[in-house]
C-alpha cells in the first residue's frame, strides 16, 4: 500500500529540517571511508599492538588484513539481569566468526546502571548520563580503528540509546544490535503493583513486598513490563538495526544462540570487504527513525524515548522535534496492550503477534516506512516475518495474519485507540509530554490545587502526615537535566495510585521523568523550561489551580496574568543529598541541553567540533518570558 499521506508529509518535513547537518554527517562517513579497509591504516606497530594477545588462525587472519575483523561492543554486567547473559556471547561470536573465516575481538565495555536498583536513589542522579557516558565508551573501544564491521550487545534503558549515539559516530561501519531477550513470566505485574500499593498504605509488610518483587523480577533477562529496555528492542527492529523476532525470545534458549549465530554471520556479510555493504550511518536515515517513533506510538512505549531518540537522531545529523513525536502520535493507533498500558507481559505480547503483527500491520496501512535497507536481508519486510527453528536452522515463517490474542494485540482496522499513546502539553507552564495509553479516559483531565514539592521524598512525608489535600496536583520542581540529571520518579507512582483507587484525584507534573513503566496517574513529565532554567514551575505556589487536559494537550496554572508576571521564582529548597560520585558529573549537568533537544551533555553530529552539545535556543535561557516559553517553537524550516 502507499504511504499515507500525513506520514509523507512529516517525514519530507524532516528531511527537509535535516538537510544540512544529515549531509554534513553523511559526508563524514564517506571521508571515513576513502581509504580502504581499516587495518591497512595502521603502522606496523600499531598492528602488532592490536593482534599481540591474539593465537592461531586469528592472528595471522589480523596480520593479513583481507578478512573482516568484528568489533564486539558489550554492556555485559552480572548484576543486571538483562545484561547477564551476554556474559558467554563473545566467545560465541568469535567461533562463528573463526567458521566463516573471519575474526572477532571485544573492543570494549560500557557501563550498564539498573534503574531499577536506583529508583528513588541518589544513584538514579546518574542514570541519564550514563547514556552520554556509553556514547563515549563506546567510541573509545572504537578508536583503534581495528575493526570493519560491529555488534553491540546491549538492552536496557540509557545502554542502547548510548550505544547508538556512540555507534552512529563510527557510521561508516556496519552494525547489528543483539539482545539477550525477556525473562520468562513471574508473577503478573498488576498483582505486584497491586503489593506495592498495599504496602505504601501500611497493608503489606516489607517481606511480603519482598516476596512480590523476587517473584516478578526472577531470574535472567530483561524486565517483562514494557518499559524503556522493551521499548527499546521495538525501536531497534523498527529501524532495521536488529534482526527481526530477535527482541522477545527468552535467554538460554536454542532459537536465542541462533539469532545470535545469525547477528554475528550479517555483520560479516555486510563489510565493506564484500559486495553487500550496510553502513550503520545509511541505513539510520530519516525514513529509520520515523519508524522508530511510529513503532513507539503503536505499541504505547515508553516515554523515556520522547528524550533519547531526539539525541539518536541528532548523532545521524538528523533533527526530530516534540512536535513530530506529537503528530506522529495522532496519525498512529495504539496496536497493543502491553503491562503497564494493560495485562499482559512482554511474553503474552511475542505470543499474541509481537512486533511482527504490529509491523506487517502498520506497513498494509502505509502508516510505516516499508521500504527500508536493514541488516536483514530483504529489508523491512523480513519484520513481518518470525524466526524459528527448523532441524535446527534458523529460518523465516510468515508472521500471523489476524492477532492470536486481542486483549494483548489488535489490527489496523481494530485499535485499542484511533491515536498512539503520547500527547504533547502546552500552556502557561512551559512544554510537557504525557503517556496517555496508560491512563484510562476518566483520569485525563483534572483541576485541583497544587502541592509543590523540591524533592519527591517530601510528598511521601506529607502523605505519611496526612498533610495532603482530597484532591491536588502534585508539582515535583527542580528534577530536570540541568537541576540534578533528571532522575525518574517512578517512586512516586505507589503512594499516587493509592491514592487514585480511593477515589482521590491526583495527577503529577514535574521537569524530571517517570519510568518506562509510566503507571495509570495522569502525568505531565519533562517539563520544558525546567525549573533550574528559570522555567515556570519556579513560580507555581502552594494551592494554584493547576489544569492538565491530556485530551486537549493544554497544562495551565489558572493565575491572574499580572500576577503570574509579577511572580519571582522560588529557590531549590531540596536537601543536599550524599555524593554516590554525582560530584563527577557536575559539568555534565552545567553543559547538559533542554529535554526536548535530547537532554545531551556531549558533542554529537556533525557540528560536534565546537565544543558543546549544541547551540541552545533563546527559550531556554534564566529570564525567558513565561508567556514565549508557552508558545509552540517556530518550525526552522517554515
Amino acid at each position: 500500500m502507499s504511504l499515507h499521506p500525513q506520514l509523507q508529509a512529516i517525514t519530507e518535513r524532516v528531511i527537509r529540517r535535516s538537510a544540512a547537518s544529515r549531509a554534513a554527517y553523511l559526508a563524514a562517513i564517506d571521508a571515513s571511508l576513502r581509504d580502504g579497509p581499516f587495518r591497512s591504516r595502521l603502522s606496523c606497530g600499531n598492528l602488532a599492538h592490536g593482534f599481540a594477545a591474539c593465537g592461531g588462525t586469528d592472528k595471522s587472519r589480523l596480520r593479513g588484513g583481507v578478512t573482516a575483523n568484528l568489533g564486539i561492543i558489550t554492556a555485559y554486567n552480572d548484576m543486571l539481569s538483562a545484561h547477564q547473559p551476554f556474559e558467554t556471547y563473545p566467545e560465541q561470536i568469535r567461533a562463528v566468526a573463526r567458521e566463516l573465516g573471519a575474526t572477532a575481538q571485544v573492543a570494549g565495555a560500557v557501563p550498564a546502571m539498573c534503574d531499577g536498583v536506583t529508583q528513588g536513589r541518589g544513584g538514579m542522579e546518574l542514570s541519564l548520563f550514563s547514556r552520554d557516558v556509553i556514547a563515549q565508551a563506546t567510541a573509545i573501544g572504537l578508536s583503534h580503528d581495528m575493526f570493519d564491521t560491529t555488534v553491540y550487545l546491549g538492552v536496557c534503558d540509557k545502554i542502547v540509546p548510548g550505544l547508538l549515539i556512540g555507534a552512529l559516530a563510527f557510521g561508516h561501519l556496519p552494525a547489528v544490535f543483539v539482545p539477550a531477550g525477556p525473562m520468562t513470566p513471574g508473577i503478573p505485574n498488576k498483582q505486584k503493583a497491586e503489593v506495592r500499593e498495599r504496602y505504601a498504605a501500611g497493608e503489606a509488610t516489607r517481606e511480603e513486598l519482598l516476596e512480590a518483587e523476587s517473584a516478578s523480577y526472577h531470574g535472567a533477562g530483561t524486565c517483562t513490563f514494557y518499559g524503556t529496555a522493551n521499548s527499546n528492542q521495538v525501536l531497534l527492529e523498527a529501524m532495521g538495526v536488529q534482526l527481526p523476532g530477535a527482541s522477545f525470545v527468552n535467554p538460554d534458549t536454542a532459537l536465542r544462540d541462533a539469532l545470535t549465530r545469525e547477528a554475528t554471520e550479517r555483520a560479516l556479510d555486510i563489510t565493506a570487504l564484500g559486495d553487500d555493504f550496510r553502513p550503520l550511518g545509511r541505513i539510520i536515515d530519516e525514513r529509520a527513525i520515523i519508524n522508530a517513533i511510529i513503532a513507539l506510538m503503536a505499541t504505547g512505549g515508553s516515554t523515556n524515548h520522547t528524550i533519547h531518540w531526539i539525541a539518536v537522531a541528532r548523532a545521524a545529523g538528523i533533527v526530530l522535534t516534540w512536535d513530530d513525536f506529537d503528530e506522529l502520535s495522532q496519525l498512529i493507533p495504539l496496536l497493543a496492550r502491553v503491562y503497564p498500558n494493560g495485562e499482559a507481559d512482554v511474553n503474552r505480547f511475542a505470543a499474541a503477534g509481537g512486533p511482527a503483527f504490529v509491523f506487517g500491520e502498520l506497513i498494509k496501512a502505509g502508516l510505516m516506512h516499508g521500504d527500508l535497507v536493514s541488516v536483514a536481508r530483504g529489508g523491512m519486510a523480513d519484520y513481518a516475518r518470525e524466526p524459528q527453528l527448523r532441524d535446527g536452522k534458523l529460518v523465516y515463517l510468515p508472521g500471523l495474519e489476524r492477532s492470536a490474542d486481542e486483549e494483548v494485540v489488535r489490527g489496523v482496522d481494530n485499535p485499542f485507540e484511533s491515536q498512539g499513546g503520547l500527547r504533547l502539553l502546552r500552556g502557561n507552564l512551559g512544554k510537557s509530554l504525557i503517556k496517555l495509553s496508560a491512563v484510562k479516559p476518566q483520569y485525563r483531565t483534572i483541576e485541583a490545587p497544587a502541592v509543590v514539592v523540591d524533592a519527591p521524598q517530601v510528598l511521601n512525608k506529607l502523605h505519611a502526615g496526612g498533610l495532603l489535600p482530597e484532591h491536588f496536583v502534585a508539582v515535583v520542581r527542580y528534577q530536570g537535566p540541568r537541576a540534578n540529571g533528571m532522575p525518574e520518579l517512578h517512586s512516586l507512582a505507589p503512594l499516587l495510585g493509592l491514592l487514585q483507587n480511593q477515589g482521590r484525584r491526583v495527577a503529577l507534573v514535574t521537569d524530571g521523568r517517570l519510568s518506562g513503566a509510566s503507571g495509570k496517574i495522569p502525568a505531565a513529565i519533562h517539563v520544558t523550561p525546567e525549573a533550574a532554567r528559570g522555567g515556570p514551575l519556579g513560580k507555581v505556589r502552594e494551592g494554584d489551580i493547576i489544569r492538565l487536559d491530556g485530551e486537549a494537550g493544554t497544562l495551565e496554572v489558572l493565575v491572574d496574568a499580572a500576577e503570574w508576571a509579577a511572580r519571582t521564582h522560588a529557590p531549590n529548597t531540596a536537601p543536599a543529598a550524599n555524593d554516590l560520585g554525582r560530584n563527577l558529573f557536575a559539568i555534565n549537568r552545567r553543559v547538559v541541553g533542554p529535554a526536548d533537544q535530547g537532554a545531551i551533555s556531549i558533542s554529537c553530529g556533525p557540528a560536534a567540533a565546537d565544543g558543546g552539545p549544541w547551540e541552545y535556543d533563546a527559550e531556554y535561557e534564566l529570564g525567558h518570558d513565561a508567556a514565549a516559553a508557552a508558545a509552540p517553537h517556530e518550525a526552522k524550516d517554515a
